[in-house]
């Protein structure tokens, strides 16, 4: 099909029918969901459609299947629901780090070479010390561009060689500069080049903010499709930032005044969308 739609950020690309098939079968639909999905979003497509549009239509027919797929399409979205400020998007960076066999900090000050540091995430383990940069983004059309990124490579000339910790593994190597949409292709070419971190929903290639979230299962809360925004953020204030959190402190729905059904169903919900569920 030879159609114009547009992204996020305004600018236009052909529609691909591999591009939307990708991303369901991620989320874990079988491949008569997406076989049907696909041939239901088909006849509704037209010139310039956007992708959210898109998006809304494919997550619609997931959630008239299986609630935890719809969840797991919709891990873009929920990502930018952690808003709005970009504490809880720290935080999550700092689950998701620490599945990954690091000790994580968050909100910490270091003292550079020359000036001091207010760092989003720090993190260490045996082989690896680095600081990040957490860019939290409301909106997907908007990306984190050069300017950032010669500011992080700045900070991180500053910041080599500082330690973490009290530990001799603790001297920071890296700096990760983290974006929960995208990066601009300059502030790219620029990282490579310097040798600065880069980690965004779909860069680098491999191994990309959505690849360690599927890997690790860390989901946020935001997923979950059976509460209210402003239940959601109860649960956040109440340090409840990915679905594991709430697996474990379950006692913590006591403060949304949920029936015991309703209970019941946004744990079955959080469970199943942490599980191996395919």
């Amino acid at each position: 099909m030879h159609l114009k739609i547009t992204k996020a950020d305004g600018s236009q690309e052909y529609f691909k029918t591999e591009k939307l098939r990708r991303s369901l079968r991620r989320s874990g639909a079988s491949p008569d969901e997406i076989s049907k999905v696909i041939r239901d979003i088909m006849p509704t497509l037209h010139e310039n459609i956007r992708t959210q549009e898109i998006y809304r239509k494919a997550f619609s027919l997931l959630r008239q299947t299986k609630s935890p797929i719809a969840a797991r399409y919709s891990l873009r979205r929920a990502l930018l629901g952690l808003g709005p400020t970009g504490f809880p998007f720290e935080k999550f960076l700092a689950r998701l780090f620490a599945a990954d066999n690091y000790v994580v900090k968050t909100g910490t000050i270091i003292e550079g070479r020359c000036a001091p540091h207010e760092i989003d995430i720090a993190a260490y383990r045996e082989s690896d010390s680095f600081v990040g940069e957490a860019k939290f983004h409301s909106r997907a059309g908007i990306k984190t561009d050069l300017q950032v990124a010669m500011y992080s490579y700045a900070r991180l000339l500053d910041l080599k060689g500082k330690a973490i910790c009290d530990d001799t593994v603790c001297n920071i190597t890296n700096f990760w500069l983290i974006t929960n949409t995208k990066f601009t292709s300059t502030a790219e070419k620029y990282a490579e080049c310097v040798g600065l971190n880069l980690l965004s929903w779909d860069y680098p290639k491999k191994n990309n903010l959505h690849d360690r979230i599927q890997h690790y299962k860390i989901y946020p809360i935001t997923v979950l499709q059976g509460l209210t925004s402003s239940q959601i953020s109860i649960l956040i204030n109440h340090e409840i930032i990915i679905c594991r959190d709430l697996l474990d402190r379950p006692q913590i729905l006591k403060l949304l005044h949920l029936s015991i059904e309703k209970e019941a169903a946004v744990l079955k919900e959080a469970e199943i969308v942490c599980s191996n569920f395919k």
